[in-house]
């Protein structure tokens, strides 16, 4: 069963409103020949999925950070790093 309510008698009784919509009933909000529908909200938005890394590393080595790019004055280029 829906409950129907103008915008004047809402705002004295918002918390009734309220509890009806949450215990599942339609509640119905009419203004100006506009009707409004008052329900719950789900209860935990969906969660997003990780995302797939753009950039695959096939060497251990670069992943371990044994490899370093470099700036020369013509291209960048792969160097190994020095071990301390």
């Amino acid at each position: 069963m829906s409950k129907r309510y103008t915008v004047a008698h809402v705002r004295e009784r918002l918390s009734d409103a309220l509890d009806q919509a949450e215990r599942g009933e339609a509640v119905i909000i009419e203004r100006h020949g506009t009707r409004f529908r008052l329900s719950v909200a789900s209860e935990a938005p969906a969660r997003r999925r990780r995302r797939k890394p753009r950039i695959e590393v096939l060497d251990p080595a670069v992943a371990d950070g044994q490899w370093s790019w470099s700036w020369t004055p013509k291209s960048l280029s792969l160097q190994s790093r020095k071990r301390r």
